[in-house]
């Protein structure tokens, strides 16, 4: 498995990412399945807050393992603050992962459940210098993590991300994503669960406080089709879905799982 080409098949899938990538093999990986009967409520975590400029917004793209959509943070434009971090994280990017059918394509799972996919908004910590700085530490990167689940009505929050999709269909293809106010993908309720874990794709750095949001958002099955419609190869290769971009649940190794709620 060379190491530019880790991906999602099974040459060089999840299973294979250690090779090359041996903090696959760590002991705070992510995703992982949060029980409810494990989770310690936290009266003393309190609620977080995001404040974002949509004109931070500046473009989406295919890059042929998910669809991202990156926003400015040379400075404090767009930031997350509260809950279990200390100081203000700025929006760096957000991305998607999904399955092959409505019946899977999230990374966590709660309680057994599986999304269709999962939404991740990641955020760094600025007082690292740079983002590169921020992987190297452990309170370097936060993550909000929203679920999507498919319901019968279309979704307008996630209908903007998914107009594009025609403009990036392909492997490579990046297209203008202006004013864009991110906050809109939050469903009503701000309950979350926190621990602290790595990211879910190579090299894997143990570096996020994720903030998992309890209540999942909607969308329809439509809608996810669309996000199924992309490539994962370039325009001049054969159409080869994007799908099922997600990680297995990795072990907890005696990690705490902690609730905002009760």
């Amino acid at each position: 498995m060379a190491q530019s080409v880790w991906g999602y098949d099974s040459d060089n899938g999840p299973e294979r990412w250690h090779e090359n990538y041996p903090l696959a093999k760590g002991d705070k990986q992510s995703p992982i399945e949060i029980n409810s009967k494990d989770v310690q409520h936290d009266p003393s975590l309190s609620s977080w807050h995001a404040s974002y400029d949509p004109g931070a917004a500046k473009t989406i793209l295919n890059n042929g393992r998910t669809c991202r959509v990156v926003f400015d943070d040379t400075f404090d434009r767009s930031v997350l603050r509260g809950g279990p971090l200390t100081g203000a994280y700025r929006l760096r990017q957000l991305h998607l992962h999904w399955g092959s059918s409505d019946l899977h394509g999230s990374e966590h799972i709660i309680d057994g459940v599986k999304y269709a996919a999962e939404l991740h908004m990641v955020h760094w910590n600025p007082k690292h210098g740079n983002f590169a700085g921020a992987l190297k530490q452990p309170d370097g990167v936060a993550v909000v993590g929203i679920f999507l689940k498919v319901g019968k009505t279309p979704k307008p929050e996630m209908k903007r991300i998914l107009e594009e999709i025609e403009n990036i269909k392909t492997k490579g293809k990046e297209a203008p994503f202006q004013h864009f106010d991110p906050s809109i993908l939050f469903p009503k309720s701000r309950d979350y669960w926190t621990y602290h874990g790595s990211f879910t794709t190579p090299p894997c750095e143990e570096c996020i406080t994720w903030i998992l949001l309890r209540e999942p958002i909607e969308v329809s099955s439509d809608q996810m089709a669309k996000l199924r419609s992309l490539s994962k190869n370039g325009e001049n290769d054969p159409l080869s879905p994007l799908v099922d971009n997600w990680r297995p649940p990795q072990p907890l190794k005696g990690r705490i799982v902690r609730a905002s709620f009760k």
